[in-house]
């Protein structure tokens, strides 16, 4: 596709957010002057009744570039209503995503983080086509290096993967390239994937060359491959220009609690912070979990203060803390990408009272029985077909609700147990249900969040055959 030609602009932003928003985005990615936001006529021009806007908030990356606070997640797109025709099996509605990608970049927006796991491996290609409509210097591109799979190890196959990004997001060069998701496997898999093969002194040279910007890793897992990437810092060994980490007011001080092998997101940001390492933030809701939480927990944040939304908290926590580059939201929707403007345009940083009161909540949430899915969809495809985050995120939701009959003797049983059922059918489909999983094991080790699947997705079908038995 060609760029966006100043007509077509206007007719989709309005005049002011144009000439404001176009050259604000512009000039912050070069680190120039002029970044203030002409707030009314960026957002009230797009959708009337629209609460006003303020400029986005940025923080600096070490080359002293501004980077907004607010990044877009490419891994939950919008697809197609009823799925794909393609041959290749993409179902991205790439209207939709160019719409938000365009209205992200007019309201300040210019981190965009994609990979070529992502949307079933078509995330970089409708990133690409949506980005390259606009002036390359006016967004930043994130990708990964997701060689996962051991027939991705070799020099031959990282290599490729690599320059296959290039070309599907439409780029010369890559702003900032991460060593996917290393910690899962521990050292032995990190050395299989990215040391044994020479692919991290390969990728340093490509940063040489000038075809990578910056060169860092996300983390998820054992926490000795987090260190060993630190120490080599320290020793000289490589340099990390920035680090990708979940973090969010629950895993801040919880996430060991709730796995023995996450790892705390406090102890992964204090020690980032003590080298200056800017921090990119996965993860700021669990996957949208801070947002569907049970109905009293929602109300109390509601209660300490009325302005802002569930969501917003969450991302007002993240962006509290100075080393935070920027915080990514996977918005799949136009009303998610507009609620999470007014919260960081300009954001408004947390007291220590709100800190103390989401770790409050944070104690609450973690009283509730629900299974800590993320949607990521990383156990996808199930090789016998079952739609393993419809059937966690079901569950999760009607524990959110309150909805999950336990006890015969309660005068509500029978309308829950109905309830219950008549929605879980209605969520996944009787062929993807829980019960047909064979305990294959070929999800788990795929899971950021170490759940244990399969043992979860037994303990739900023993649960639904129970009540469909009514005993």
């Amino acid at each position: 596709m060609k760029q966006i030609d100043r007509r077509e602009f206007l007719k989709r932003f309005g005049t002011a957010a144009a000439v404001v928003g176009a050259s604000a985005a512009l000039e912050s990615c070069t680190g120039g002057a002029g970044t203030k936001v002409a707030a009314d006529a960026m957002l009230g021009s797009a959708t009337s009744g629209e609460k006003p806007i303020g400029e986005m908030t940025y923080r600096l990356n070490q080359k002293g570039e501004k980077v907004s606070l607010l990044g877009y997640g490419m891994m939950r797109l919008p697809t197609v209503p009823g799925g794909s025709t393609r041959p290749d099996g993409n179902d991205i509605d790439q209207e939709r995503v160019n719409e938000l990608v365009d209205y992200a970049i007019a309201h300040g927006v210019n981190y965009f983080d994609t990979s070529p796991a992502y949307c079933k491996g078509h995330s970089e290609e409708a990133t690409g086509i949506a980005l390259h409509r606009h002036p390359r210097e006016s967004y930043y591109v994130a990708t990964k290096l997701s060689n996962f799979a051991p027939q991705t190890w070799s020099r031959e196959a990282s290599q490729q993967m690599f320059r296959n990004s290039l070309k599907f997001l439409q780029v010369d060069y890559v702003d900032y390239l991460l060593l996917h998701a290393i910690g899962q496997g521990g050292m032995d898999n990190f050395n299989s994937r990215y040391m044994n093969n020479g692919i991290l002194d390969w990728l340093v040279e490509q940063k040489e060359k000038g075809l990578i910007r910056n060169l860092g890793f996300s983390f998820h897992g054992d926490v000795e491959v987090f260190d060993t990437m630190l120490k080599w810092m320290d020793e000289g060994k490589y340099h990390w220009d920035f680090v990708q980490i979940q973090m969010n007011y629950v895993d801040w001080k919880h996430a060991k609690e709730q796995n023995r092998r996450n790892v705390n997101a406090e102890y992964l940001y204090g020690e980032l912070a003590k080298r200056n390492i800017p921090v990119v933030i996965m993860e700021p809701l669990l996957g949208g979990r801070l947002t569907k939480m049970p109905v009293h927990i929602v109300n109390n944040l509601h209660q300490r203060d009325s302005r802002g939304s569930v969501a917003s908290w969450a991302f007002r926590f993240c962006g509290t803390y100075p080393g935070v580059l920027t915080a990514l939201s996977g918005m799949t929707y136009m009303e998610h990408l507009q609620d999470n403007l007014r919260t960081f345009c300009p954001l408004e940083p947390l007291t220590d009272d709100d800190l103390a009161y989401l770790e409050e909540i944070a104690q609450l949430y973690l009283k509730y029985p629900i299974v800590p899915c993320n949607d990521c969809k990383y156990c996808m495809p199930c090789p016998y077909g079952l739609d393993i985050p419809g059937i966690l995120l079901h569950y999760n939701k009607m524990v959110n609700e309150g909805t999950v009959p336990n006890n015969l003797q309660d005068p509500e049983y029978q309308r829950l147990r109905k309830q219950y059922l008549i929605s879980y059918d209605r969520a996944v489909p009787s062929v993807r249900q829980a019960d047909h999983c064979i305990s294959c094991g070929m999800c788990s080790p795929h899971c950021p969040q170490n759940i244990r699947i399969p043992q979860q997705l037994h303990r739900i079908a023993e649960r639904v055959e129970e009540l469909r038995r009514n005993v």
